[in-house]
């Protein structure tokens, strides 16, 4: 029987339990994955405890009540506290999501569990590495792109041209999707990923846009837009309610749709 193991220095080991903070009467704990790449340790995972009297109601105000308060080596991205910029998205008790609107009461258990994004390279601690996504962002060309000459004041939509936008412009470029999905773990230094194709679609759908023709031949690849199966992981841990599976079935009906 075949078995399969990690390499010894991927195991996470059991770190650091900080004290409980005193005098406080309501409290709840936090494990929280920490690695460093300053040293050749094991990624581990710490416990602490956050004195809720003396913290706001969000995860990501934990966080920073715990950098502030307990550990200033703790490593996380955040910005605008919103919902708005997605840096601060992670994994949160199994569930990709965004640290400023995941309420701390919302997790209905004893003991908060946060780690970074999944499968991928982690720079420290709650931060990962999305170069690659990034760059997969860059590849579909995201700017309006025409060929006809620039009108005097601007290039003017309908108003149910424009409500077809709905739902694509919202994307925060967060990674919550791309990052729970499966086949982007096994493929992706080649499969777009949901947050990408979602964009892509996004301008193939634009009519203001003239390169629909380039950008569907762009897509059409067997590993850039074909790895989705469609298993909705995207559209359940999207914090924006969205929908990239739709819109990746979309694009494959308008790669049909030009064939026939």
């Amino acid at each position: 029987m075949a078995e399969f193991s990690l390499p010894k220095n991927s195991k996470i080991t059991e770190g650091k339990t900080w004290p409980k903070p005193a005098d406080a009467t309501r409290i709840t704990a936090f494990r929280i994955y920490r690695w460093s790449p300053d040293d050749e340790a094991n990624p581990r995972v710490d416990t602490y405890y956050v004195d809720r009297g003396d913290c706001g109601p969000m995860v990501l105000d934990a966080l920073i009540w715990i950098k502030n308060n307990i550990d200033p080596t703790l490593t996380f991205r955040r910005s605008c506290r919103e919902g708005i910029c997605g840096s601060c998205a992670m994994n949160i008790d199994g569930a990709n999501t965004l640290a400023c609107t995941r309420a701390i009461d919302d997790e209905k258990r004893d003991v908060v569990k946060i780690y970074p994004l999944p499968h991928q390279p982690v720079v420290k601690d709650l931060v990962p590495d999305l170069t690659n996504f990034y760059a997969q962002y860059a590849s579909i060309q995201p700017w309006l792109q025409t060929v006809t000459p620039d009108p005097e004041k601007e290039r003017k939509q309908s108003h149910d041209d424009r409500a077809k936008l709905d739902g694509h412009y919202e994307c925060i470029l967060c990674a919550c999707c791309s990052t729970a999905c499966p086949s982007y773990w096994w493929n992706s230094d080649r499969y777009l990923g949901p947050a990408a194709l979602l964009q892509a679609h996004r301008w193939i759908i634009d009519s203001r846009d003239e390169a629909t023709g380039e950008r569907l031949d762009n897509l059409e690849d067997p590993f850039r837009l074909y790895r989705c199966h469609t298993i909705l992981n995207c559209a359940k841990v999207c914090p924006k309610g969205l929908n990239p599976a739709k819109a990746i079935a979309d694009i494959k009906k308008n790669l049909v749709d030009r064939q026939v």
